[in-house]
C-alpha cells in the first residue's frame, strides 16, 4: 500500500491557496474590465477636447480676420473691400491653423535662416 505523502494539514493549505488564487484572478478580471471602460472614456475625452481645439482655431482665425477688415473699413472707409479680403486671409489662416494642429502640415524650418534643415541640406549637398 503506497503512503499518502501529505499531512494531516496540508490538504487544507492547499484549499486556502486554491480560494486565495481564484479570488485573485477574479479582482483582476475586474479590475482590467474597469481599466478597458476607463481607457475608452479617456480616448473619447481626448478626441473632443481636440475636435474643440481645432474647431476653436478655426472659428477665431475667421472672426479675427472679419474683424480686423471690419476695423480697416470704418477707418479707411473702404467698404465692404477690406472685410472680404480679410475675413478670406482669416478663413485660410483657419484651415492652415487646423491643418497644423492635426499634424497633417508640418512646420517649414527649412526656410528660416540659420536652422538645423537648411544646413543638414547644404551639408548633403556636398
Amino acid at each position: 500500500m503506497a503512503k499518502n505523502s501529505q499531512q494531516p494539514g496540508e490538504n487544507g493549505a492547499d484549499d486556502q491557496l486554491d480560494d486565495r488564487l481564484e479570488s485573485l484572478q477574479r479582482e483582476l478580471k475586474s479590475r482590467r474590465k474597469d481599466e478597458r471602460g476607463t481607457g475608452r472614456r479617456n480616448t473619447d475625452a481626448t478626441g473632443f477636447s481636440q475636435a474643440m481645439r481645432l474647431s476653436t482655431d478655426f472659428v477665431a482665425a475667421i472672426l479675427v480676420g472679419a474683424g480686423l477688415g471690419w476695423a480697416i473699413d470704418r477707418f479707411f472707409g473702404t467698404t465692404p473691400w477690406a472685410m472680404i479680403l480679410f475675413l478670406l486671409l482669416g478663413f485660410c489662416a483657419g484651415v492652415l491653423n487646423v491643418m497644423r494642429s492635426a499634424g497633417l502640415v508640418a512646420e517649414n524650418r527649412a526656410l528660416r535662416p540659420g536652422s538645423n534643415a537648411d544646413t543638414k541640406d547644404r551639408n548633403e549637398d556636398n
